[in-house]
């Protein structure tokens, strides 16, 4: 595969035209099979050359044949061919000043036409970067309230399983930032737009289009980098939701003065659930359950409905955790959540798929 082009660390990616960005910014691409491919490049050669026939037959009497015949149905077919095929015989030419001009203007957009599809692998290369530099730029036009996923690692995928497991979220929807090509294509497959970049840098992250943001997810392998970005994503937008992940403890106030909205240790998660898992296995294997969205049961967030304003959460057919009232978490057992008010949100245990028995 060839290398992408490297910018200069000191040229602001933000500030470069689209086409500048095939390359660092990668737009999702459907998957075609090679024989359906060919089929299609059949088929736009045949109607290319059916067009061009047609336009020669049409205005057969302004072309001169060497025979002095006229032009035939057949004969029109053999100039196309040869006209689009650059052979050029030239015992059929065209004679008046309209069918070269139909020449000028048709058939050449044509032959060109018909090169690309069948011989131009060069221009179908240049064809892709035009293609790339349109949706990049539609895309960076359009884009609002998505997912920024700051590394492509072991969390930064779990945390996108789970957001493609929300069903209100689409693939389009996250955006992945990273320095690791092979994860950047793993990410792609999935359907994601991926950025090729250093999230510690400014630029990089506004290609990401980070200040548009709802949701930053900052998932490196290392807590400093983590802090840098999380300092550098809070400047761009500071409305943001920021969710950091740490492996020490000792990090998370760094994160938090950072900007971070909230802060997972990874290591000390990891290291209660192993702690767990030597005396109470089965617990372990219900947190598994309600972490995995496609599952089992999960963990949601709904909106309350009229009928509930006024009543117990601990009433209602659903298996409530928390009350979420002006962003502030109640367990279900506070004496705030005691009657849902207007606006409130519930977090209760959704049932997802029927499991009978929790496989270990």
């Amino acid at each position: 595969m060839k290398a992408l082009k490297r910018l200069p660390l000191n040229v602001r990616l933000n500030d470069r035209p689209d086409h500048e960005l095939v390359g660092v910014i990668r737009m999702p691409e459907l998957t075609v099979s090679p024989m359906r491919s060919i089929v299609k490049r059949i088929i736009g050669a045949l109607l290319a050359l059916l067009a061009t026939v047609l336009i020669v037959y049409l205005d057969r009497d302004g072309y001169r044949d060497a025979n002095g015949d006229g032009l035939s149905l057949l004969d029109s077919l053999y100039y196309a061919t040869v006209s689009l095929s650059t052979t050029g015989y030239g015992d059929i030419a065209p004679a008046t000043a309209s069918a070269r001009l139909v020449n000028v203007i048709v058939i050449t957009p044509l032959r060109v036409l018909f090169l690309i599809v069948l011989v131009g692998t060069t221009l179908e290369v240049l064809t892709e970067r035009s293609r790339q530099a349109f949706k990049i730029q539609k895309w960076r036009t359009k884009v609002r309230d998505h997912t920024v996923v700051v590394g492509f690692g072991t969390k930064g995928r779990s945390a996108v399983n789970a957001l493609l497991g929300d069903e209100e979220v689409q693939a389009n929807r996250v955006v992945v930032v990273d320095t690791d090509q092979q994860a950047l294509d793993a990410a792609s497959a999935l359907g994601l737009v991926t950025v090729h970049g250093s999230a510690t840098r400014s630029d990089v992250l506004r290609v990401a289009g980070v200040q548009h943001a709802r949701a930053i997810v900052v998932a490196p392998n290392r807590d400093d980098t983590a802090v840098l970005v999380t300092l550098t994503a809070r400047e761009l937008a500071p409305k943001a939701h920021i969710v950091a992940s740490v492996r020490e403890a000792e990090n998370v106030h760094l994160l938090k003065q950072s900007g971070a909205n909230q802060v997972v240790v990874s290591s000390e998660t990891a290291g209660r659930l192993l702690g767990m898992a030597t005396s109470s296995p089965l617990v372990v294997d219900m947190v598994e359950d309600l972490l995995t969205p496609e599952s089992g049961l999960a963990i949601a967030e709904r909106s309350i409905e009229p009928s509930e304003e006024g009543g117990s959460p601990r009433h209602l057919p659903d298996t409530v955790l928390g009350v979420v009232r002006d962003g502030v978490l109640y367990r279900v057992d506070a004496p705030q959540a005691d009657a849902l008010e207007p606006g409130d949100r519930l977090l209760y245990v959704k049932k997802v798929t029927q499991v009978d028995q929790i496989e270990r």
